[in-house]
C-alpha cells in the first residue's frame, strides 16, 4: 500500500468512527431521557395492573372402607358463578335478571336465604321463618341486624330497605323481592372485586352448555367446576359418617360474652361459602378430608382490560380416610338385624300393642377394638337425606338417631358376667361357691324380688348362674360385692364410659350409692342389671370384647388409617389402644366365658352352631306396661351379648332391640352375623349376595324354641323400691 492509499484509508476509519460516536451517543442521550427524565412515568404506565385472587376449591378426600371400596366421594358439580371483575360496566341488575330467567327455563334455582315469600295481592310480604325452628329465628334475627333494623322490623320493612339500599324502585315487586334477596344473599357471600359470588350450585349440564352458549351477552357470569359429595352406598353406616354443609353465620363470625368479634374460618383459610364437615367423621376429620385450596391470579390493567390468567397455586386433595368397616358386612349385618325385627314380630309380637320397631348392633374386633359393623334400625339414605329430611324427621322409628352409639337402655341379664368377674376377682365367691334358689330372695323383710328358675332351682354355682341366669345367685352375691366394688369392674370393661369411638357416643351410667333414689335394694337391682343403669350397644361391643379378651379393653374405633389420596401412601395408621386393664387372677374369666358358652347351649340358632359362641341374653323391663288379663306386665327390650370363637376369639357384638321380649329372641341374629363374618374371611361376602339359609330360617318358620326353653333372664317381678 502506498502513501496516498494509507492516508485515504485513516480518512475513511475517521469518518466511521465519527459517525459511531455519533450514534452512540444518540443513544445514550435517549435512555438518559427514558430512565432519568420519564422513568417515573413509563415506570406507572408499565406497572399500573393490579392482581385479583381466587380460591379454587380443593377436591375434599375419600372415606373408604377397609377394603378400600369408596363409601363418601367427591365427584365433579358444576356452580354458576358471578364475578364482579369480569363483568366490567355491565348493569348487575338487569345480568341478574338475565340468569335468573334463564335458571328458571332449565328448572335451576338460586341462592337465595332471605327469609321472605312472594308479596301477596296487596303488596304486602310476610317472613318465612317457622316459629318452631330455632336455626330460622336465628337467621331472621342476624339478618335484621345486618340489615341495621330493629328486631321488630316487618318483612315490609326488610323489602324497603333491601328496595332502598339497592335502588330496585323501578322494577316490579316480584323483581324488587327477586333481586333484593338475590343482593341479600351477595351481602353474606361478601361480593366483591375479590370475591366471587355462587349463585347457583350444581346446575345440569344443559344449564352449563346453555350459559356457555351465552358467553358473549353474560359477561362475568361463569361455569366453575367444583366438587360435591357423593354416597355410592347411602346405606353405610351414614349416622357415623355424618354431612357436610355450607359454613353458617354462627361459625363465620363468632361474637363472645365480652362483644369481641372474630372469625375462626377464616383464619383457617376458608371462604364464607366453604362447605365444611358439620357432623360424624367428616366433621372430626375436617383438616384431613379438606386438602389445600388453589389461588387463580387474574392481571387487569388500569384500564379495566384482563391482561392476564393464571393458576398460581394447584390445589391438593385432601386425604383419604380409611376405616374399619367393610362394606359388605356392614351390609349383611344391616340385613340380619331388620331380618330379625320381623322375625320378633311375625312370631311373638303377633298379639302385642307394642311391636319391634328399632334395634342397633355393633360388632368389633377383640383384637385391637376396631367397629367392623355399626348398625341402626330404622336408618337412613346419605343420598336422600337432605330431599327426604321432613319425613325421616317426622318418622316415629326415629331414623335419624345413631342407637349404636348414643341409645341408651338398660342392660338386664348382660350386665351379670360383669359382677362375676368382680365377685370372683375380689374373692367375695370362688368357683364352689352356691347360693340357693328357691324363687324368691329372702333377705330383706319387706323386699323380696324373684327368679324364674327357667332351667334351674336348689344350689347354684355362677357358671351355673350365668347359664340359666338366676336373678338370686346375683342378687346375693351383688348385694355382698357391693355396687362400689362391680361398678368399678364394670367401668374398667367398658359400660358406663366413652369407649374412645371418634365420634359423640352417649356416656351413659352405672348406679351408685351417690343416686338420689339409691336404697340398700338398688344394689340387688343394679346386680341383674337394673336399677338407674343405663348404657349403649357399643359399650356391651366393647364389654364383651374386654371379656373375650381376659380383662384387656382396647379402644375402639372407626378409623383404621389416613392415606395419601394420590399415591395410596398409608400417611397415619390407627395402633392397638389399651383403655384399661382386670389382672387376671386365675380362673375368674375362664369360669365367666364356661357360663356363656352354657347360655349359648340354651339359645336357638346357636345350640348347635358349627363355632363355639359365648354369650349372655337380657331381658330388661321398660317403663311402659300392658294387662295380661288383670296382670300388669312390663314391656321388655330384647338384650345379648357375644364373642366367638370361644376358644379365641375375633369378634365381640352387643345387640339391643326395643320392645324384643326375650333376650334369647336374638339368637338367630348372633348366628347370622358369624355366618357373615366367616363369608367375608373366606372372600365370598359381597354387598349383593343374595339371602342364604341360614340358622335364622327355622325361627321365620315359627320353629324357634318357646320361650321357656331359652335362657332364664326375665326381669324381677318386682322392681327396686
Amino acid at each position: 500500500m502506498n502513501q496516498d492509499e494509507h492516508k485515504i484509508m485513516v480518512r475513511r476509519m475517521a469518518a466511521l468512527i465519527a459517525v459511531a460516536s455519533v450514534l452512540i451517543a444518540v443513544y445514550v442521550l435517549r435512555l438518559i431521557f427514558l430512565q432519568l427524565v420519564n422513568g417515573e412515568s413509563f415506570k406507572a404506565q408499565a406497572t399500573n395492573t393490579t392482581d385479583y385472587n381466587f380460591t379454587v376449591t380443593a377436591a375434599r378426600g375419600d372415606i373408604v372402607d377397609s377394603a378400600g371400596r369408596r363409601i363418601a366421594a367427591s365427584t365433579t358439580s358444576y356452580n354458576v358463578v358471578l364475578s364482579k371483575l369480569l363483568m366490567g360496566d355491565e348493569d348487575l341488575d338487569t345480568m341478574l335478571q338475565k340468569v335468573v330467567e334463564l335458571l328458571e327455563a332449565h328448572g335451576e334455582s338460586w341462592n337465595d336465604s332471605l327469609l321472605i315469600g312472594e308479596p301477596d295481592a296487596a303488596g304486602h310480604y310476610s317472613f318465612t321463618a317457622q316459629a318452631d325452628s330455632t336455626s330460622d329465628q336465628k337467621a331472621l334475627a342476624a339478618m335484621k341486624d345486618s340489615l341495621g333494623l330493629q328486631q321488630y322490623a316487618t318483612a315490609d320493612d326488610v323489602m324497603e330497605k333491601l328496595v332502598e339500599d339497592y335502588k330496585l324502585e323501578n322494577y316490579s315487586l316480584h323483581w324488587q323481592r327477586v333481586l333484593g334477596g338475590i343482593h341479600y344473599e351477595m351481602q353474606q357471600q361478601a361480593f366483591s372485586n375479590v370475591n366471587n359470588f355462587v349463585m347457583a350450585e350444581n346446575v345440569s349440564e344443559t344449564t352449563v352448555a346453555t350459559i356457555k352458549e351465552n358467553s358473549l351477552t353474560l359477561p362475568g357470569v361463569e361455569i366453575v367446576e367444583t366438587s360435591t359429595r357423593s354416597y355410592d352406598e347411602g346405606d353405610i353406616i351414614p349416622h357415623v359418617l355424618g354431612r357436610v354443609g355450607k359454613i353458617t353465620a354462627e361459625k363465620w363470625k363468632v361474637t363472645d360474652e365480652n362483644g369481641q368479634t372474630t372469625y375462626p374460618l377464616r383464619e383457617k383459610g376458608y371462604n364464607m361459602n366453604d362447605m365444611i364437615g358439620v357432623s360424624g367423621l367428616e366433621a372430626v376429620y375436617e383438616d384431613e378430608l379438606r386438602g389445600r385450596d388453589g389461588v387463580e391470579t387474574i392481571t387487569r390493567s388500569s384500564d379495566g382490560v384482563i391482561v392476564g390468567t393464571a393458576m398460581t397455586t394447584v390445589p391438593e386433595p385432601g386425604h383419604t380416610v380409611q376405616l374399619t368397616i367393610d362394606s359388605a358386612f356392614q351390609q349383611a349385618v344391616d340385613k340380619a338385624l331388620a331380618k330379625n325385627i320381623e322375625m320378633i314380630n311375625s312370631t311373638y309380637n303377633t298379639g302385642s300393642s307394642a311391636k319391634a320397631a328399632a334395634g342397633a348392633v355393633v360388632v368389633i374386633s377383640t383384637k385391637d377394638g376396631s367397629v367392623l359393623a355399626a348398625s341402626n334400625y330404622p336408618s337412613y339414605d346419605q343420598n336422600l337425606f337432605a330431599t327426604q329430611y321432613s319425613e325421616y324427621s317426622a318418622d316415629p322409628g326415629l331414623p335419624l338417631l345413631n342407637r349404636a352409639l348414643q341409645g341408651l337402655y338398660t342392660p338386664g341379664s348382660t350386665f351379670k358376667p360383669a359382677v362375676a368377674v368382680a365377685a370372683l376377682d375380689a374373692g367375695v365367691i370362688n368357683r364352689f361357691s352356691t347360693v340357693y334358689c328357691n324363687g324368691v330372695y329372702t333377705y330383706y323383710d319387706t323386699y323380696r324380688p324373684k327368679c324364674t328358675r327357667h332351667g334351674h332351682s336348689g344350689n347354684i354355682d355362677v357358671i351355673t348362674a350365668i347359664k340359666w341366669s338366676c336373678n338370686i345367685f346375683f342378687y346375693d352375691v351383688g348385694r355382698r360385692t357391693t355396687s362400689d366394688v362391680y361398678d368399678a369392674y364394670a367401668y374398667k370393661m367398658g359400660l358406663g364410659v366413652r369407649t374412645g369411638v371418634e365420634v359423640n357416643e352417649a356416656t351413659g351410667r352405672l348406679t351408685t350409692k351417690n343416686d338420689s333414689n339409691y336404697t340398700a335394694s338398688l344394689d340387688v337391682q343394679a346386680a341383674i342389671g337394673q336399677g338407674n343403669t343405663v348404657v349403649t350397644p357399643v359399650q356391651l361391643a366393647t364389654y364383651a370384647g374386654t371379656l373375650a379378651n381376659r380383662g384387656i379393653r382396647y379402644r375402639t374405633h372407626f378409623v383404621k388409617a389416613i392415606l395419601d389420596t394420590n399415591t395410596g401412601e398409608v400417611l397415619q395408621e390407627t395402633q392397638p389402644e389399651v383403655m384399661d386393664v382386670i389382672e387376671d387372677r386365675g380362673d375368674t374369666f375362664d369360669l365367666v366365658k364356661q357360663g356363656m358358652i352354657g347360655v349359648s347351649e340354651t339359645v336357638s340358632g346357636l345350640s348347635n352352631y358349627p363355632v363355639t359362641i359365648a354369650c349372655k341374653t337380657g331381658t330388661p323391663q321398660r317403663s311402659e306396661t300392658y294387662y295380661v288379663g288383670s296382670t300388669r306386665k312390663h314391656y321388655t327390650n330384647t338384650m345379648m351379648i357375644a364373642y366367638g370363637p370361644a376358644e379365641d376369639a375375633e369378634i365381640a357384638l352387643g345387640i339391643v332391640i326395643e320392645y324384643g321380649g326375650g333376650g334369647a329372641r336374638a339368637g338367630n341374629l348372633v348366628a347370622d352375623i358369624f355366618n357373615a363374618y366367616a363369608a367375608l374371611k373366606e372372600g365370598t361376602l359381597t354387598v349383593e349376595e343374595p339371602e342364604a339359609d341360614s340358622a335364622s330360617d327355622a325361627a321365620v318358620d315359627g320353629q324357634d324354641a318357646p320361650e321357656a326353653v331359652g335362657n332364664g333372664d326375665a326381669p324381677a317381678d318386682q322392681p327396686a323400691a
